[in-house]
């Protein structure tokens, strides 16, 4: 439907809001502790500029590129994220819009859809693990990501389990029992068309994860597999060396926010990082990725391909990002609010938000190609950077970083 459409992903936020449930939008909104990662991720693109050329520009402007050896239309991919409760089809939509505009898709090893649907809608599809249990049970998971036709694997270790915030938890049940059902029924008679969308499809919410299930046991609720994974053993540098001998094609590192770990990224095997902190969920008070990116693509971007993830909600936002020394972006709640608002097609939306922003700015930068773009291309304010601190305890350097056409 045209009324479906919207222009930016602000107003697919504000659709979202206004369709879902207060509990699961808030869920889909989370942050950490006072929300000041969750607010720098944003706010920090902001700080950054450009200066726009006016004649000479280019008419035709190119925006593919390669990420963990898969070719893809333009350099935003889709972030893992958990279960998808905030429409009927869940990951499996999200893959179908990814597949149309041409891009990769992580789906999470908390998703509520199965690897083998997923990969299925999009053969470009990774598959994202946490370190939960020993190395046989990492194992057993990786066999099932090769035997569905994963692409590759992302590794998230960005995690310190940190369950608090000021304004408040949403509250997400284990299972929808009758209780549930009669707690939660004032928020879906509030939001009739989210209702309405399961009733048609004759289910409830999936509240499992199909993707942690052992071999011949049934999927494991949310928090049963949230249980497990605090009570795991946290693994070393030797662990993520270990699991990329596992693995016969790429893996990526998402959650890097120093330019050591980057280093040992690329010791360990790994053949791509993300700059991320989980979206402003993890450790409150780590400093915004983009902040963070031009230290870590200076340290290692020549090694292995450097993305970022976080705060990314336009295609300006992707282009600043591909300047300072990312390769491409991952894009979470964005798409999410695009899910929510209008399924698959939301989705696709956001995707069109995210190429027509970034062939915008490369039109007004006189490029012809997002390989072309350099820190020349962005004006960053002095004192915007941040590096983890040196041996004598203060800041690294800023460092120019390269652009994505490495």
């Amino acid at each position: 439907m045209a009324s479906d459409w919207f222009e930016t992903v602000a107003e697919a936020e504000r659709r979202a809001c206004k369709r879902l449930p207060p509990s699961v939008y808030r869920a889909l909104l989370a942050g950490a502790e006072k929300g000041l990662t969750l607010a720098d991720n944003v706010a920090a693109f902001d700080e950054l500029g450009f200066i726009p050329q006016v004649a000479g520009l280019a008419a035709e402007r190119d925006m593919a590129t390669t990420v963990l050896g898969q070719p893809v239309a333009l350099p935003v991919l889709i972030s893992p994220t958990g279960v998808q409760a905030v429409h009927p089809d869940g990951e499996v939509a999200v893959a179908r819009a990814a597949a149309a505009r041409g891009t990769a898709m992580g789906l999470s090893s908390f998703a509520s859809k199965p690897l083998t649907e997923v990969v299925a809608a999009n053969p470009q599809t990774f598959f994202q693990l946490y370190w939960i249990g020993g190395r046989d049970q990492v194992a057993e998971r990786i066999e099932v990501a090769r035997a569905a036709g994963a692409a590759g694997l992302i590794l998230t270790l960005d995690w310190s389990f940190a369950h608090r915030r000021d304004w408040g938890s949403p509250h997400i049940p284990d299972r929808l029992d009758l209780a549930e059902l009669i707690r939660l029924a004032p928020e879906g008679v509030r939001r009739p068309r989210w209702l309405l969308g399961y009733a048609r499809t004759g289910r409830l919410p999936g509240l499992t994860v199909p993707n942690m299930a052992r071999p011949g046991q049934p999927a494991p609720t949310f928090f049963g597999a949230y249980a497990e994974w605090m009570g795991s053993p946290l693994p070393g540098w030797d662990d993520i060396a270990w699991l990329c001998a596992q693995w016969d094609g790429p893996v990526m590192l998402k959650g890097v926010s120093r330019a050591d770990d980057a280093r040992r990224a690329v010791d360990a095997g790994l053949a791509a990082i993300s700059v991320s902190n989980h979206g402003g969920n993890n450790l409150d008070g780590t400093p915004a990725t983009i902040r963070l990116l031009p230290g870590i693509a200076a340290a290692v971007g020549g090694q292995v391909e450097v993305l970022l993830d976080g705060g990314i909600r336009r295609g300006g936002d992707v282009v600043k990002a591909l300047a300072l020394g990312a390769r491409a972006v991952m894009i979470g709640r964005a798409y999410l609010w695009g899910l929510a608002a209008a399924g698959q097609a939301g989705v696709e939306n956001v995707l069109d938000i995210m190429r027509g922003g970034i062939d915008s700015a490369l039109l007004a930068l006189g490029h012809s190609s997002i390989a072309e773009l350099s820190p020349r291309d962005v004006l960053v304010p002095p004192g915007f950077t941040r590096d983890a601190p040196g041996p004598d305890g203060r800041d690294g350097p800023a460092r120019d970083a390269p652009g994505p056409g490495r």
